[in-house]
């Protein structure tokens, strides 16, 4: 089993490494991100590079739904297909990402694709849910994906910390080769993309990645052991989560582009891209072991240090959040 997942992830890093090699001249004409005062880069450089490793993990997907419905052994939660089948599930919601990379599509109906996709996640977990605890279920979904994209700001950060999340699922639900695929994906796009990158993922890879993240999630023996999975990215998700009431507080517009996350502001008082991204990686890691080694306790209980580790950060190194307003 150790070396299948080691080829799955050696091929896929490959694979995506190759494949974004090769897309790269195209992206560059024609979905080239021009710095302005709100971003973090200070050289054009190419967005919408998620799509190698959206291809790559797609392409595994339906070779391990095929490999299960021909062999007739059941994934998790009894069916042939759950896991690699969360895969391609979360490929419309890459199309739409990819559309609005280059053509800026109305909100309503992003929003309207990710519900849609939230809605098929919850029911590919098959746990019974009354409506309320579907639609309550579903909204927590589309904000997992949604913090996920607004966290892709920095090179490598989201890439780095998904990755890590994402193989700790993996370990924890003996998930099959398709989702080690996606590591190694990832692995391999971080090669572009680590800092200084030479690509962005876009919303088509931060979309994909916040949905399967998600739906990984939900694939938990239990609620409380889910919230241990869903801890493992505290990192990621609780920046964006008390970003937002923040923002909302001081009157700005949610969905507006801006550089007031915490990640940003580490970034303004003088730390490069690498250190802040590693610094998420490795709070990232460190959960990761502790949910893998001790369950949802564990993670609980460093998750909540992590936060406090955040919040002074947040008062003494970042540049102040009202500061970072005014720029």
């Amino acid at each position: 089993m150790l070396l299948s997942v080691f080829l799955a992830v050696a091929l896929a890093a490959f694979g995506s490494w190759w494949l974004l090699g090769s897309l790269l001249p195209t992206l560059r004409r024609r979905l080239l991100d021009q710095p302005n005062s709100r971003s973090s880069h200070s050289q054009p450089t190419p967005r919408g590079g998620g799509v190698a490793f959206v291809l790559v993990a797609g392409a595994a997907g339906v070779i391990g739904c095929l490999g299960s419905a021909f062999s007739g052994q059941p994934d998790l939660a009894g069916s042939p297909f759950a896991t690699a089948g969360l895969l391609l599930l979360a490929v419309p919601l890459a199309v739409v990402g990819f559309l609005d990379d280059r053509h800026n599509l109305p909100a309503s109906l992003r929003y309207s694709v990710q519900l849609a996709t939230a809605l098929l996640l919850l029911l590919a977990s098959q746990r019974p849910l009354t409506w309320l605890a579907l639609l309550l279920l579903a909204l927590t979904v589309t904000g997992v994906i949604n913090f996920t994209n607004f966290m892709d700001g920095l090179d490598g950060l989201v890439a780095g910390c998904m990755a890590v999340a994402i193989a700790t699922l993996a370990i924890a639900l003996k998930s099959p080769l398709p989702v080690w695929a996606l590591v190694g994906s990832l692995l391999g796009f971080l090669f572009w993309n680590w800092s200084p990158a030479k690509v962005f993922m876009g919303d088509v890879g931060s979309t994909f990645l916040g949905a399967v993240f998600a739906g990984l999630v939900l694939q938990a023996s239990s609620w409380p052991v889910a919230f241990g999975y869903l801890l493992v990215a505290t990192p990621l998700l609780a920046d964006a989560c008390f970003c937002v009431p923040r923002r909302l507080l001081a009157g700005q517009r949610v969905f507006q582009a801006h550089r007031l996350h915490l990640f940003q502001r580490l970034h303004q008082a003088g730390w490069p891209h690498a250190r802040v991204a590693l610094t998420y990686i490795v709070a990232t890691a460190v959960l990761a072991v502790a949910m893998l080694a001790g369950g949802w306790p564990w993670v609980f209980g460093l998750a909540v240090v992590e936060l406090l580790v955040g919040v002074w950060l947040d008062q003494r190194v970042a540049v102040p959040f009202a500061v970072a307003s005014k720029s």
